[in-house]
Formats: C-alpha cells, sequence, structure tokens
C-alpha cells in the first residue's frame, strides 16, 4: 500500500475513525517517520515540526492522532494505568499496518515516547529506530506535581481554549489523561523492562527545565540500552521539537543519516 504527499483526514483502524496526515510517499520497505504525540497532543499540535524533519531527513512520515484525541474516534473504554502500553501494543501496530509501515522509525514526545519505547520493547524486530522527546520511563514527583497544577488550572489559565482547537472533545480527553496520571494506581508504573527488551538504536532527548521529568529519564535509558545517544537542551522545557526545534532537527537527522535511515542530502 501507498500512501501519496500530503493526505489528510480520517483512516479506519479496527473499526475506529483515526485522525492521520501523510508526509510524501510511504511505501513497503522503506523507512518512515512515525510521529506519536504527548498526552495532550494530537496531529495539528505539531504544527509544522513533522514536515521539517521529513524534508530534511528526505524521509516520509505519518502523523496521527490517538484515540480520544483531535479528531478520532473515542476509545473504547475508560483509561487504565497500562493505557500507553494498550497503545503500544495495541493501536500502533494496526495504524502501522493500515498505512503499509512496515520498517517505521517511532519519534515520540512525552507519552508519545513511552508509547515508542514500549512499542520497540515489545516487538523489537519491527522499529528501525526511535527518537524519544522528553521520555517518560517510571513516574517522578515534579510530574505528577506539574500535572496536577495543571489539572487545577485547566479552565481558569486559558488552557481548556487552547486545547480545545485541537480536539473534539477536549473534556473527555483531558479527563482521561490526567485521572489516570494522579491516580495512586499509576504512581508504580514503569517501563524500564520495556526498554531493557529494545534492540533498535535509541535518540533520547530531554530539556534541562523540563517541569515534567529529570535528566534522570534519558540517562536510565543509556544504562539500559549502552550506545543510546543523548541530547541535553539548556533553555527548554518539556517540548524539545518546538522549543528547540533546530537542534532537535540536525540531531535527529544526524542520528538517522548514520544509521543509513535519512538521505545523505546538503542541509538546506
Amino acid at each position: 500500500m501507498k500512501r501519496s504527499a500530503t493526505e489528510r483526514g480520517l483512516a479506519t483502524v479496527d473499526g475506529r475513525r483515526i485522525e492521520c496526515r501523510t508526509i510524501g510517499t510511504i511505501a513497503a520497505g522503506e523507512p518512515a517517520l512515525v510521529f506519536l504525540h504527548e498526552g495532550l497532543g494530537s496531529v495539528s499540535m505539531w504544527r509544522g515540526f513533522p514536515d521539517r524533519l521529513c524534508a530534511e531527513a528526505a524521509m516520509p512520515g505519518l502523523v496521527y492522532s490517538r484515540p480520544g484525541h483531535g479528531a478520532s474516534d473515542p476509545p473504547a473504554g475508560p483509561f487504565s494505568p497500562r493505557f500507553m502500553h494498550d497503545e503500544a501494543v495495541g493501536t500502533l501496530p494496526s495504524v502501522l499496518g493500515a498505512f503499509g509501515v512496515d520498517q517505521p522509525v517511532l519519534f515520540g514526545h512525552s507519552d508519545g515516547a513511552s508509547i515508542a519505547l514500549i512499542h520497540a520493547g515489545r516487538f523489537p524486530e519491527v522499529a528501525r529506530a526511535v527518537v524519544a522527546l522528553a521520555p517518560h520511563l517510571f513516574v517522578e514527583p515534579v510530574c505528577v506535581e506539574s500535572i496536577a497544577a495543571v489539572t487545577r488550572d485547566f479552565r481558569d489559565a486559558g488552557l481548556r481554549e487552547r486545547l480545545a482547537r485541537h480536539h473534539g472533545d477536549v473534556d473527555a480527553m483531558f479527563r482521561r489523561w490526567s485521572d489516570v496520571w494522579l491516580s495512586d494506581a499509576f504512581a508504580s508504573w514503569n517501563i524500564e523492562a520495556e526498554v531493557s527488551a529494545s534492540r533498535c538504536p535509541i535518540l533520547a532527548v530531554q530539556g534541562e527545565d523540563d517541569q515534567y521529568g529529570t535528566m534522570r529519564q534519558i540517562e536510565r535509558i543509556a544504562e539500559l540500552r549502552p550506545g543510546t545517544r543523548l541530547l541535553k537542551l539548556p533553555g527548554c522545557r518539556h517540548s524539545p521539537h518546538l522549543d528547540r526545534p533546530d537542534e532537535v532537527i540536525s540531531a535527529s537527522v544526524d542520528f538517522l543519516r548514520r544509521l543509513g535511515l535519512a538521505a545523505d542530502l546538503p542541509r538546506p
């Protein structure tokens, strides 16, 4: 199956409509970037970053909104503390199959980075590489405190209005995410075993001023997977691709070129 340049719309995957956008032409047997958004993210919240990265890496891309996000249909039921595992072993493989992506390079941010790492550990023969921006391997107090503060300010600080531009049912989306992250059952959530089981190359990126996690998150990846490349960005918070896009793109393209996945073209 091939998907051509800049297709955007809704694809039916496992009986559920999934908002998606393709960049370039996805072809069987060729690597493609697959963008996995943050906990409150969607296709549109990536802004123009996927297009920039795909252009500079000379690779096709697939961007999609997880169930309950953006214009995608809601999930089949409430989130459980294993919602990221459910996405990594359920929805993501189905999306890859629906678009004919058999050589995925997983590019994830925050919860999406964790989903990418879980998928790489559960299916070590599938992912060609993972680029993980601000991933979560385990729950840190700073993350819980920040999510609690965001939850308190959801309606008063204008966050709801900003998110509503990107999501069909913003209240349900936010409630599913915050309720799980702030639950007692989620406190012991951990994906170190999945990271250890992965076999593909990993580039892990973290902002030094990340309000949702410490540098310990990516340092732990390097301990579990020696050879992991780390990029630590000063003056950067939880969204490296928005705070420091040039550095993230440069490091990602260099990483992919060294693996033979990105075309070795002159940088613009």
